[in-house]
């Protein structure tokens, strides 16, 4: 079926892409020398003028945002970032700024380069070297697929590493494609890059396993340094750009792998295990992200994890459960306060839970929710997380209690937020939240009070009666575990390679 993209609704000039209005990044930022130029945005060195502190700002042009779709995905992006910003391998996003002709992106500042820079300096990587890096880049995609989002658009391009040293931190970087999904759900645009591409998207029906496919190309690449798919016989150095799509999707819709010229006789036989188990056609038949991460090649065999990972939602609604009454409305109080753009990911997978789209989570749809991310939990168990974060009882979850409850861990531990709690709480400003300080919390946010005496002798340690800061700190802190080159979606025309492979013209947002 062929997708006119003319027939979208174009601006007749720049609009407001973010929700609110900022402050203009030059009073807060000097921007330098360009990092990088990608399709819709260019990369700049910029420096904090306040700390001297050096940050990359990527600048969208405006003008080239030519739909509502195209400002919905920088406003996507934004909000992924956020989502998986307390992930130690992805890019940090500080801020994000609109004037009138650019958006603006300040993030951390990866000084190392691109991997696919290193891998064409470098040749080929060694086993050990590959697995360190795969496992790196595997813990991505399972940290993605955790929290809702398909990265949809991994390649050697889109990971950073953290500074020059030959053991720098990989970090991924580049969601401009990423979508939030839930565990069922199926999309069918053809995203990505030619080399990358899973054959079920060229087919145009995948879910997140897309991802799993092309970290196994990368990895393919790490050890022979050639793509394990394309249409002709130079490096991969050499071939980056000029190999035809379609020999390309041909080859990756046939699916053959070569493990037969060099370097490969001399692979070991667990890395082209894991790699056909990533590269299998059938998604439903191919590796997830975590059974990636427990293969032994990629693992010491005395530290293969015991049992998958919880989804997000379902591991941060175990925490939220163990908590106190005090922290649990703390934890209301700094959900309250955060930015749209800093909880965006949360209320994505909130609207997936709320089928009804009713504005509150019941029990039956929180069942049906965490039974899609784990068929062997218990009834018990459910009806346990939904009464823990059914802080004012009255049977459902609404919005403000679904983001207090699966919040990140670290953003209850930062100082800023801590401190903001504690001064809701402490209305006289005296240093100290008394117990009539909590009933009156309780008033405002519509809960019980019962056995508030008993919560506060928990947390008082000085035996005063009341709580201080370093208490309140002290409980938010317990029992918490610690912790490019083409941006934009961009519309490129593959119709000669896919009539080559007797398939109508895809409309490909690809790199």
């Amino acid at each position: 079926m062929t997708f006119n993209k003319a027939s979208s609704v174009r601006f007749s000039k720049p609009t407001s892409v973010l929700p609110y209005e900022t402050q203009n990044i030059t009073n807060l930022y000097t921007l330098s020398k360009k990092l990088g130029q990608g399709q819709y945005g260019t990369t700049y060195l910029c420096t904090e003028n306040s700390t001297g502190k050096k940050y990359a700002c990527k600048s969208i042009p405006k003008r080239k945002l030519l739909c509502r779709e195209d400002c919905d995905d920088v406003w996507r992006e934004i909000q992924i970032m956020h989502h998986l910003a307390e992930n130690p391998n992805v890019v940090t996003i500080k801020g994000t700024y609109e004037d009138s002709l650019h958006v603006h992106l300040v993030m951390e500042l990866c000084e190392g380069g691109e991997l696919f820079d290193r891998i064409v300096a470098k040749g080929l990587y060694s086993e050990r070297e590959a697995a360190r890096l795969i496992k790196t880049i595997v813990g991505v995609v399972e940290a993605c697929h955790s929290l809702g989002v398909i990265h949809r658009d991994l390649k050697p391009e889109n990971f950073l590493f953290e500074s020059t040293a030959e053991d720098s931190p990989l970090k991924a970087t580049d969601f401009g494609l990423s979508v939030f999904y839930q565990p069922g759900d199926t999309f069918s645009d053809v995203v990505g890059s030619p080399f990358y591409v899973a054959p079920e998207v060229l087919n145009k029906l995948y879910g997140p396993e897309a991802d799993v496919w092309s970290v196994g190309v990368i990895l393919y690449i790490l050890l022979s340094g050639v793509p394990p798919f394309w249409a002709g016989k130079l490096s991969f150095s050499a071939c980056v750009f000029s190999e035809t799509d379609a020999g390309i999707f041909r080859q990756i819709l046939q699916g053959k792998i070569d493990f037969e010229t060099l370097p490969w006789p001399s692979i070991s036989g667990g890395a082209k295990d894991l790699i056909r188990k990533m590269l299998v056609k059938d998604p439903k038949k191919r590796l997830t992200a975590y059974q990636v991460l427990s293969h032994p090649w990629i693992v010491d065999d005395t530290n293969v994890p015991d049992k998958p990972l919880d989804s997000a939602v379902l591991s941060r609604l175990k925490q939220f459960s163990a908590m106190n009454k005090i922290k649990k409305m703390a934890c209301r109080v700094i959900a309250e306060r955060l930015s749209e753009e800093e909880i965006g990911g949360l209320k994505e997978l909130f609207r997936k839970i709320d089928k009804d789209q009713s504005g509150s989570i019941t029990f039956d749809e929180l069942r049906n929710g965490l039974r899609r991310v784990d068929s062997k939990i218990k009834e018990s168990e459910i009806e346990d997380l939904m009464h823990a974060a059914d802080v004012d009882e009255n049977g459902t979850i609404d919005y403000g209690e679904f983001v207090a409850a699966t919040l990140h861990l670290n953003k209850l531990e930062r100082e800023e937020n801590l401190a903001s709690a504690f001064a809701y709480f402490d209305k006289d400003g005296s240093g100290y939240i008394t117990i009539d300080e909590l009933q009156l919390a309780c008033k405002e946010l519509g809960l019980s009070d019962h056995h508030l005496d008993e919560m506060i002798k928990e947390v008082d340690q000085d035996h005063d009666g009341q709580i201080d800061y370093g208490e309140f700190v002290t409980m938010m802190r317990k029992g918490n575990r610690g912790g490019g080159r083409r941006t934009m979606r961009s519309i490129i025309n593959w119709e000669d390679a896919v009539e080559s492979l007797e398939m109508s013209s895809i409309e490909a947002k690809c790199h």
